[in-house]
């Protein structure tokens, strides 16, 4: 929900995968990623985060286990318009000490959310762009002192790729929101009587909306071994289901981001029919 999310999502426009009228890719790639952004504390939150994140990251392109662009996930389905797999994806923590409207709370553990997708090829202008629709409903675990429950969300998007010849280039545009149940809505934007203040009275979250989302990323190959990669993201939280909240304080928050991904090893074995 926080940093993790858009920079990994970021790094992932260096992970697209190849058209039918380009060469068959390596079956798999390992290296490293590194990037910074700026984003909202957490979702709804007046105060910024700024980190920088170093990860090594490993591609694997088989017919059904896979990590790539998409996350870390098994695909159960792969047709000509239909693909289905489950996945998984990563969000960092936020110290409430940090964040006054959170002050004296819990702080927000990382999060690790996984479940089913479905994507969906509405429509392909030309050999090298995509309009698609995905369908990801996911489940919010939190780990902080064990594994907690903390609900789940559904994030429909409607997702336009297009890439250069050789993939030098990579471009997404994005419009989509985020749903979540009462858990995960409690889990943000919820104060419990025990910490409730003058200026932080109780509020019981509801299930809905969490907010409404455009996105535009993008990646470029600089070297055979090396590609930068960029985001930025605009949320909006009008009709949000817990705009109520004394902790939801913005009407709309931006993230940005940078870095460069290096390619250490790849097989000289090619993936076959592995293709998005």
């Amino acid at each position: 929900m926080n940093i993790a999310r858009p920079l990994l999502a970021a790094c992932a426009l260096a992970m697209a995968p190849a058209r039918a009228v380009e060469p068959p890719l390596p079956l798999w790639e390992a290296g490293v990623f590194g990037g910074t952004a700026v984003t909202p504390a957490y979702p709804g939150a007046s105060e910024r985060s700024t980190r920088s994140l170093a990860l090594p990251y490993l591609i694997y392109r088989g017919k059904v286990l896979r990590a790539d662009r998409s996350g870390v996930g098994a695909r159960l389905l792969d047709t000509d318009r239909l693909d289905f797999d489950i996945g998984f994806a990563l969000s960092l923590p936020a110290r409430s000490s940090d964040v006054p409207a959170r002050r004296g709370m819990p702080d927000l553990g990382t999060l690790v959310e996984f479940g089913p997708r479905l994507k969906i090829k509405l429509a392909e202008p030309t050999q090298r762009s995509r309009l698609g629709l995905e369908l990801p409903l996911r489940a919010v675990i939190e780990a902080r002192g064990g594994l907690r429950r903390q609900g789940a969300t559904f994030e429909p998007r409607f997702v336009y790729a297009l890439q250069g010849e050789q993939q030098a280039w990579h471009v997404d545009a994005s419009a989509g929101a985020v749903l979540g149940n009462t858990a995960i809505n409690d889990y943000f934007y919820g104060v419990s009587p025990a910490f409730a203040t003058g200026q932080r009275p109780a509020y019981a979250a509801k299930s809905g909306l969490m907010l409404t989302r455009l996105g535009l990323g993008g990646s470029y190959r600089l070297h055979p071994d090396w590609r930068a990669f960029a985001f930025v993201r605009y949320d909006t939280y009008t009709g949000a289901a817990n705009r109520a909240s004394p902790l939801l304080r913005q009407n709309n928050g931006t993230s940005a981001g940078i870095g460069l991904m290096w390619t250490w090893q790849r097989s000289s074995s090619l993936a076959r029919g592995a293709e998005d």
